[in-house]
């Protein structure tokens, strides 16, 4: 062998050991770029949650051994989950399960239902999910509400479900629906079911409320079931006349844009909804999907 074919092995297995073997492939040996918000569209609630959130890098780039780990569904109304007025409790128990195989020390589910909660956690199935996965089910507590600052551009202080803010990470699990006041209700509008207090007030400017809400909670990830949508008569709904099969699951870590997809299952152009718009001014997150990195499945 010459010296100078010598001192380039030597080189090149240098570089491989500080390295690794990849270092040597150039472009071929750079993984792919993480989108920002994976939809998948399949059969099985519990499957496309996983792909969903296996496109984004797996639960344990979002969630570290020990974390407790609040997972806030919407588990409003005292309905059946065929009514697809609250999160389906395969996307839940799915979530659940991630969490905890991911290192999680607890996952904790909580809303604060509007109907009867006891009614609500059992008729949505969701109670029964967590109990089988694993979870925590927790009632909220008046004793654990608080009072607290916002500073936001219209909440200024209100009352805040202290089990929500007080977990490691946060991940919003909303379901796709039609709504009676403001349009529809996404992952931003999904931040009522963690206050407390007169939330009937938030409606007198909804769409600056939710924006001030999503930018306190601030979650690690969203994952937005759009398996069945309500797209008539919501919040509640109450016939499956009023739904409509989409068998499809958004997650990602810009909630402005999985709202805009949520959006698009409707036919309303994210333009239409004036809360993106002050949530992108915000820094929040982005509403025009193409400015986003988007990947979509089917499986």
């Amino acid at each position: 062998m010459k010296r100078r074919d010598f001192i380039r092995n030597v080189a090149a297995g240098s570089l491989v050991l500080r390295f690794g073997p990849g270092v040597l492939a150039g472009a071929a040996a750079t993984p792919a770029a993480v989108p920002v918000l994976a939809a998948v569209e399949g059969e099985s609630p519990a499957a496309i949650t996983k792909e969903a959130i296996a496109m984004l890098g797996g639960m344990k780039t979002f969630v570290g051994k020990g974390d407790k780990v609040v997972i806030k569904p919407n588990i409003g109304w005292d309905r059946t989950p065929e009514m697809a007025a609250c999160t389906n409790p395969e996307v839940v128990k799915t979530l659940v399960e991630l969490v905890l195989d991911a290192g999680a020390k607890k996952a904790i589910v909580i809303d604060n239902t509007t109907n009867q909660a006891k009614r609500c956690y059992v008729r949505s199935g969701i109670q029964e999910a967590v109990k089988q996965a694993g979870g925590d089910m927790l009632f909220v507590d008046d004793y654990r509400i608080k009072k607290m600052a916002f500073k936001g551009a219209w909440l200024k202080e209100w009352e805040i479900v202290l089990d929500v803010i007080e977990a490691d990470k946060i991940i919003n699990v909303p379901i796709a629906k039609h709504h009676s006041l403001c349009r529809l209700t996404l992952g931003m509008k999904n931040w009522l079911g963690a206050t407390g207090g007169a939330r009937n007030q938030f409606h007198q400017d909804i769409d600056r409320a939710v924006v001030d809400l999503a930018a306190f909670f601030k979650p690690r990830l969203t994952v937005l079931d759009a398996y069945r949508i309500l797209v008539r008569n919501g919040p509640q709904g109450g016939r499956i006349s009023d739904t409509e099969l989409v068998k499809t699951v958004v997650a990602g870590t810009d909630p402005v844009a999985v709202d805009a997809m949520g959006a698009s299952f409707f036919g309303v152009a994210p333009r239409e909804l004036p809360y993106l718009g002050y949530a992108r001014e915000r820094g929040l997150g982005e509403f025009e999907l193409e400015k986003v990195r988007l990947e979509k499945r089917k499986i």
